[in-house]
């Protein structure tokens, strides 16, 4: 032990530093310890995203709601009563409504995640913490606003009468589903998005046509059966439809929702891994 004295008295320092920090190798590991050490700034950081998303606002969380509604009543308008669009004899408002809650908030949280480091590059050069932290506080804020627009849902389904199923219990593993690949894409576009600011303007576009090949408007059944195969490779087909049938008692499509579940758990991983790849380049990029 080392022995520091002044005026305010005297201190020891232990022999080796509490906190190592080394420059990281070409591929390296998670280091989830790390992660845990440093769980009360992933929570600061969530409720500072929350209070930012709404400060200085007329509505607030209130936003959360109309998004999803004003989008539900133009769908209903123009792909429901003009297009005749089939929802697998679903009303258009809870049907529209359903999946634009569930697209609503994996869109956000991964376009958030994806701008987060750039947006927190103050932060980055400045104090070390593990950076994975950035993008995980910003997909997971969005569980706030998941949960107040679900408010309107509740309503529209005793509007309906809609029955209370054992199906209701897929609903929190679909939701914990659809936020890992919000997490799994949104990690690895900000590490991108740091080397790469086209990403940024090519990621808004790439969303809306996401939706679009996504059962969001309209269900997987419409699809001819010998092209079905090629909705199941969208990640979110699997989550849209499983977040329905579990809603409208309708059968799980097991096998849509089991490559949504393989593909988010690769890509999540792929995502954490090159990302920590690509942190000891971040504050000299950014």
């Amino acid at each position: 032990m080392v022995s520091i004295g002044s005026s305010y008295g005297s201190a020891e320092l232990p022999d080796k530093p509490v906190v190592v920090i080394e420059r990281a190798k070409s591929w390296v590991g998670l280091n989830l310890r790390d992660l845990w050490s440093y769980r009360e700034l992933l929570y600061f950081l969530m409720w500072r995203d929350v209070k930012v998303r709404y400060k200085q606002t007329l509505l607030g969380a209130s936003w959360a709601i109309i998004q999803p509604l004003v989008t539900m009543i133009v769908f209903t308008y123009f792909f429901g009563k003009l297009a005749r669009v089939p929802t697998d004899g679903v009303p258009y408002t809870v049907f529209f409504y359903t999946g634009l809650l569930v697209w609503t908030y994996f869109s956000n949280a991964l376009i958030n995640g994806a701008n987060s480091l750039v947006g927190n590059a103050n932060l980055i050069t400045k104090v070390y913490f593990p950076r994975l932290i950035i993008p995980s506080a910003a997909v997971l804020s969005g569980l706030l606003d998941f949960a107040i627009a679900s408010l309107l849902l509740v309503g529209l389904l005793i509007y309906y009468g809609f029955p209370v199923t054992v199906q209701y219990l897929m609903l929190l593993p679909l939701v914990a589903l659809a936020t890992a690949l919000a997490l799994g894409f949104g990690i690895w576009l900000s590490a991108l998005n740091v080397r790469y600011r086209d990403v940024r303007y090519a990621l808004s576009f790439l969303v809306q046509i996401w939706m679009f090949v996504s059962p969001i408007i309209y269900p997987s059944s419409v699809v001819p059966q010998e092209w079905r195969w090629l909705m199941v490779l969208n990640p979110m087909t699997g989550i849209v439809e499983g977040f329905r049938a579990s809603l409208f008692g309708k059968p799980i499509q097991w096998t849509a929702l089991g490559y949504s579940t393989m593909f988010t758990v690769m890509i999540l991983l792929y995502s954490a891994y090159a990302f920590r790849r690509m942190e000891r380049h971040f504050a000299e990029l950014i």
